[in-house]
C-alpha cells in the first residue's frame, strides 16, 4: 500500500475506535433493581445482563459449581495476578476492574456481581471509548472464563 495512503487510513480507524464515549464511574454500579447496567447500543460492550437473543451484547454469565464465595474469590485472585487488570471497587457481591489493551493501552471497564442464589457471576466488560472494540471485550471475558474454569 502507498505509504501516503497509511497515515489517512490508520487516522481514520483511530477516530472510528475513539468516537463516543460509554460510561463511567458511578454509572457502572449495579442498578436499582440489583442488575448489571445496559450496554450502549454501540457493539463496545458485552454483558451478561443484556437479552439473550442479543447476538452482539449477550455473553453467558460465569457459572458457580460448589462454593459460591470460593469462586467469587478465585476470581479475584485471578484479576489480582493479571497485569492488565487493576480492581477500582470491591464490595460484598460487586467488583469493578479497569482493563488495559496491550497496543493502544485503552481502558475499558469490567464488571462482576456475585449471584450466589443463582449459581452465577453475572459479568459486562465495555470500552470507555469508541464505537467498535473489534470484539475485544468478548474475548477478554472469555479467556477469563476459561482461566478459572481450568483452575476448578
Amino acid at each position: 500500500m502507498n505509504k501516503t495512503l497509511l497515515l489517512p487510513a490508520f487516522a481514520g480507524a483511530i477516530l472510528l475506535l475513539t468516537g463516543c464515549a460509554t460510561m463511567s464511574g458511578s454509572e457502572l454500579d449495579l442498578t436499582e433493581e440489583g442488575r448489571l447496567p445496559p450496554c450502549p447500543s454501540s457493539p463496545n460492550c458485552v454483558s451478561s445482563g443484556a437479552d439473550p437473543s442479543d447476538g452482539t451484547h449477550y455473553i453467558e454469565p460465569l457459572q458457580i459449581d460448589g462454593d459460591a464465595q470460593a469462586a467469587w474469590q478465585r476470581l479475584i485472585e485471578y484479576l489480582e495476578s493479571e497485569s492488565a487488570y487493576t480492581i477500582v471497587e470491591q464490595r460484598e457481591n460487586y467488583l469493578r476492574a479497569e482493563a488495559r489493551t496491550k497496543i493502544l493501552r485503552f481502558v475499558d471497564d469490567v464488571i462482576f456481581h456475585l449471584r450466589p442464589e443463582e449459581g452465577a457471576i453475572a459479568m459486562r466488560s465495555s470500552s470507555r471509548l469508541g464505537y467498535s472494540d473489534l470484539g475485544k471485550n468478548r474475548r477478554r471475558l472469555e479467556a477469563l472464563r476459561t482461566a478459572l474454569s481450568s483452575t476448578e
